[in-house]
């Protein structure tokens, strides 16, 4: 959990992993593979949070709340170029420690 702490820490302030599956209702694991779809998801020419809904099987309304939490649209997108250019591509790190890329 260190690196996306780490990089949810650039780009918005009190926001950890274990500190927004509290606030949003879901557990640790559940939150890490939301914000992988999310800023996954972000890129693309899809809606973010049906992407990743669909990607995770997580209701659209909870990815939203962590949207929400990470600081909206704007926070996201810096979050998702973050996560695709710290030392390689984060997103593929992450998705090697859950079993998915």
């Amino acid at each position: 959990m260190s690196i996306l702490d780490g990089i949810l820490g650039q780009v918005t302030q009190n926001v950890d992993v274990a500190n927004l599956a509290a606030k949003v209702g879901l557990s640790p694991e559940h939150v890490e593979q939301a914000v992988q779809a999310l800023a996954k998801f972000h890129p693309m020419d899809t809606d973010t949070a049906e992407g990743a809904a669909a990607s995770t099987g997580l209701p659209v309304e909870k990815l939203q709340e962590i949207i929400g939490h990470i600081g909206g649209e704007g926070s996201l997108g810096h979050f998702a170029n973050l996560l695709n250019t710290e030392g390689g591509s984060v997103l593929g790190q992450l998705g090697g420690l859950f079993g998915k890329s």
